[in-house]
């Protein structure tokens, strides 16, 4: 049986439900993946497949703690990622499923090396239309900025299953207010551990060297990100 899961303080999500078919078979990772790559899925909205959990959220991002700050995130990992040739950076919308944990979700940035696609470590999935439209397996690093409605799921849920999904590096991100937190979490044999710091910034290991996130007020008053890979 499977379980529906809204964030309990999203005034609006139940309204939003109304408007949403969720097939009433989704009964497995399969069938949730089938829905996922129809012409019958939502366009709006975020769906997540967490072990046999279904979690619906279609709360508005914050548009400069969440949307600017993940645009900064996702443009110095492309930058990076063109100077360095290493792989590929997808942003958010790109689903990444693992079946041996039973989850499918849509991160806010996914990095993905060539010689893990090469080697199978990952593999880019086909649609029903023909297109790639899915990653699946263990990249080497994936990025979560915390929203309102994902603070239990980027910080518990998804902490446990990216590193049972072996995703080697995960970057949590909380800007909802100050002082902003930035963890890089480098996975161990029991979980992930926080990567250690140098100069106050957290290493990252798949970038080899330290990352420090900034920010600056605009002429409007609303914070504007840098990432800087030193």
């Amino acid at each position: 049986m499977t379980t529906l899961l809204i964030p309990a303080y999203s005034a609006a999500a139940a309204d939003e439900l109304e408007e949403v078919a969720i097939p009433a078979n989704l009964d497995s990772l399969e069938s949730f993946r089938r829905w996922a790559n129809s012409d019958a899925y939502p366009e709006t909205g975020r769906y997540s497949w967490l072990q046999g959990q279904l979690l619906v959220d279609v709360a508005m991002e914050e548009l400069f703690r969440h949307s600017q700050l993940k645009l900064a995130v996702q443009f110095a990992l492309e930058e990076w990622n063109r100077a360095q040739r290493r792989g590929y950076v997808f942003p958010d919308g790109a689903r990444l499923t693992h079946p041996g944990v039973d989850l499918s979700v849509e991160p806010d940035a996914v990095f993905t090396s060539y010689e893990s696609v090469r080697q199978g470590r990952v593999q880019l999935i086909m649609g029903e239309a023909g297109d790639l439209v899915e990653l699946e397996g263990s990249p080497e690093l994936v990025v979560e900025i915390v929203s309102r409605s994902s603070v239990k799921k980027d910080k518990k849920t998804l902490r446990k299953l990216y590193w049972q999904a072996g995703v080697g590096e995960y970057w949590l991100i909380d800007a909802r207010r100050e002082p902003v937190s930035f963890e890089i979490l480098r996975s161990g044999s029991r979980g992930y551990l926080a990567a250690p710091r140098r100069d106050g910034c957290p290493v990252s290991r798949v970038l080899d060297g330290p990352v420090k996130l900034t920010s600056e007020v605009d002429p409007l008053g609303h914070p504007q990100w840098r990432v800087h890979l030193l």
